[in-house]
């Protein structure tokens, strides 16, 4: 079988992001900020499986770290059916669910983040779990973390077809809001917490309504690292090492895939993992980039009130 099998649907996941950038509306083109501009601000990057931040947005939420965000990671799934076709972690399902679990932390680590959350759902099975459940742990992370930014699936998005995927963006959306009400959850301030709700948020998707670019080029060596600890999904970070071993099989080699496993896995997630983050920066002017549906904080609309106020108010006598 292809190597590829497991990457399969990035094929349309990179098109419809080109196609994309190419027909909406120019996006703002989010740069690598000097210093540490969000020092104090906390990130949370939210993921159905280990391999959905990596693939996605592990360039960004690397970049928003480096500028002075606390991270968390959160992920929804155990991933006990992420192994593809037995090319991942070897054994049973709970062997998987732990070589998930365990590249999980690895990621958090590459990425820079101070901790991370297992809801520890089954995994494809999260359309059977009350989207009320989920959202309430999420807006309880959310008040313990307090957390300013969010980095997850769009719960807008079209074509998306895992139910967690769905369901995870779905909960999270209403839980951003909610988390800011001091009349929801009052339980949670008998310990402390308090009311906060999320400000900013980069949703990513496989068919993405592209509001924001971000260049990624400065953190494009952790994005690498991430996809390559995703070794117990199966291929995700594997991939140029088995090719070398399949050609040199074959009395053949790639110069690309270099002389050590380590080279070649790297070079095959920077040639053909990335050729999509690639594609996009070269339309933007930069070496990689990131799309992302964001949504940040809006201007406060004037009411019909405020304008007849201003308009028609006296001074007190």
């Amino acid at each position: 079988m292809s190597l590829m099998h497991r990457r399969d649907f990035l094929a349309g996941l990179g098109a419809a992001t080109i196609a994309a950038a190419q027909t909406q509306p120019t996006p703002f083109l989010e740069r690598r900020a000097q210093g540490r501009p969000h020092e104090g601000k906390v990130l949370l990057a939210l993921q159905a499986h280990s391999d959905d931040i990596p693939l996605s947005a592990a360039g960004a939420v690397a970049k928003l770290i480096e500028e002075g965000y606390t991270g968390y990671l959160v992920r929804a799934s155990n991933d006990d059916m992420g192994d593809e076709r037995g090319l991942g972690t070897p054994g049973s399902i709970g062997d998987n669910v732990l070589g998930n679990e365990r590249d999980h932390q690895k990621l958090a680590k590459i990425l820079g983040c101070k901790r991370t959350f297992e809801l520890n759902y089954n995994n494809h099975m999260m359309a059977g779990v009350s989207q009320n459940e989920i959202m309430s742990r999420l807006i309880f992370i959310i008040r313990a973390v307090k957390a300013d930014t969010v980095v997850c699936w769009d719960p807008w998005a079209h074509d998306e077809e895992n139910p967690d995927h769905y369901m995870l963006a779905r909960a999270l959306e209403a839980a951003c809001w909610i988390a800011g009400r001091d009349h929801d959850f009052t339980e949670h301030f008998a310990v402390g917490l308090e009311p906060h709700a999320v400000r900013e948020k980069y949703y990513f998707a496989r068919r993405p309504e592209i509001t924001r670019v971000v260049d990624i080029s400065s953190t494009i060596d952790k994005k690498i690292d991430a996809n390559r600890a995703n070794v117990a999904k199966g291929p995700a970070g594997t991939n140029g090492s088995r090719l070398r071993a399949e050609l040199a099989k074959r009395n053949l080699k790639l110069p690309m895939l270099g002389d050590d496993d380590v080279t070649a896995d790297r070079n095959y997630i920077r040639e053909f993992v990335l050729a999509r983050n690639r594609e996009l920066g070269r339309i933007y002017g930069v070496a990689y980039a990131e799309a992302f549906h964001y949504i940040g904080p809006g201007t406060p609309r004037k009411t019909l009130l405020d304008e007849y106020i201003k308009k028609n108010a006296v001074p007190l006598r």
